[in-house]
């Protein structure tokens, strides 16, 4: 479902130097529209700046479909040859190329990602040839370009003190948010927090699924979510990819990083192997920004996942970063507490990555 702080010690946190400027602003952020920008407390500014050849081709306007293996997909090109977007088969996430946005958590880390992929989720799963149907032509018109939030805009919208967003009936639907409530017999260290946060639990309503089911919310659990809850809050309740109610057989994102991972739901990008330090993949190159990644973090939970993240791509000192919702930073996090956040080296995280997934 989530991580349980492992028993074992866990790599010395790395210092973070906190600036006069963070005092005033310690909260995750992404620099984006000028009018988010002045609701939220001023942070390091980046520039957007559009991408080369932008999102419609080449200085002529050309486009041009290629079709890669490894996994299966369509690559579209500008004219001259800069990516525009990519279809993997099999899987609803898309990844388009658009303005740069910077992301950062300054709270607890230096690193930052400066991307200008933008991350959907397609009406249907891709399919070769799929470029040429009604449904793709209006998708990509609507989204080509497009500043509406993605899946990242989405993610970094639960960060510490993030601004609330709330619908027109009241109900507050972004801001920060936590881990979970304070485990009774926990302690620093030693599953601190409780899990089973879901999205309904974050948003304080009941919420019926697709087969019929209601799930009412916790009230010790308002405002929190666990690592999977987080990621069905990102690409189902706000991306409305279809969800699960538990991890049971059937269509629909399930509930526990386990059950993600194990589902037929989206493309295995690095199949799960085993659970054990020799079931590490041997090579993270396939990775897409937008591909969920599962970790096995403590022996406790058997043959289990038992955390989630999403992958978000490099950071500016060159390594492979992700965000997740942890107990140690009560909530989502790129940050170093509990371990770097990084796929790549032999950190923490990077050690426990068993397998990721296309959804």
């Amino acid at each position: 479902m989530t991580a349980k702080t492992a028993k074992t010690a866990r790599p010395v946190l790395h210092a973070v130097v906190v600036t006069s400027l963070l005092a005033a602003s310690a909260y995750f952020t992404y620099a984006l529209r000028e009018e988010e920008q002045a609701q939220a407390p001023v942070v390091a500014q980046v520039t957007d700046t559009a991408a080369k050849g932008g999102a419609t081709g080449g200085q002529d306007g050309s486009q041009k479909w290629e079709r890669l293996k490894n996994p299966q997909r369509s690559v579209l090109r500008s004219g001259n040859g800069a990516v525009l977007a990519t279809f993997t088969d099999g899987a609803r996430t898309a990844t388009l190329t658009g303005k740069s946005r910077t992301f950062a958590e300054p709270a607890t880390t230096q690193s930052r990602v400066v991307t200008d992929t933008w991350v959907r989720l397609l009406p249907e799963p891709w399919r070769p040839g799929a470029e040429r149907e009604q449904w793709f032509q209006d998708w990509f018109k609507k989204y080509s370009g497009s500043e509406e939030d993605d899946l990242f805009a989405i993610a970094f919208q639960y960060g510490d003190k993030a601004p609330v967003k709330k619908d027109a009936a009241g109900v507050q639907y972004a801001g920060d948010a936590a881990f979970g409530p304070l485990n009774p017999k926990g302690s620093e260290g030693n599953d601190l927090r409780l899990e089973q946060s879901d999205f309904y639990d974050y948003l304080g309503i009941p919420y019926t699924f697709r087969d019929g089911t209601t799930e009412q919310p916790e009230k010790p659990k308002f405002r929190a979510m666990d690592c999977s809850g987080f990621i069905r809050t990102v690409f189902g309740y706000r991306g409305r990819f279809p969800l699960a109610a538990a991890d049971t057989a059937g269509s629909g994102l399930p509930r526990t990083a386990n059950g993600i991972a194990r589902s037929k739901t989206g493309v295995d990008v690095l199949p799960l192997k085993g659970v054990t330090p020799k079931d590490r993949p041997a090579s993270i190159d396939v990775l897409q920004p937008g591909d969920l990644v599962f970790f096995k973090l403590d022996a406790r939970t058997g043959e289990r996942l038992d955390h989630t993240g999403m992958y978000l791509g490099n950071d500016t000192e060159g390594h492979k970063i992700f965000i997740s919702s942890r107990e140690e930073a009560n909530g989502p996090t790129i940050g170093d507490k509990g371990g770097a956040s990084r796929l790549d080296g032999n950190g923490y995280y990077a050690s426990t990555l068993r397998s990721a997934k296309r959804l």
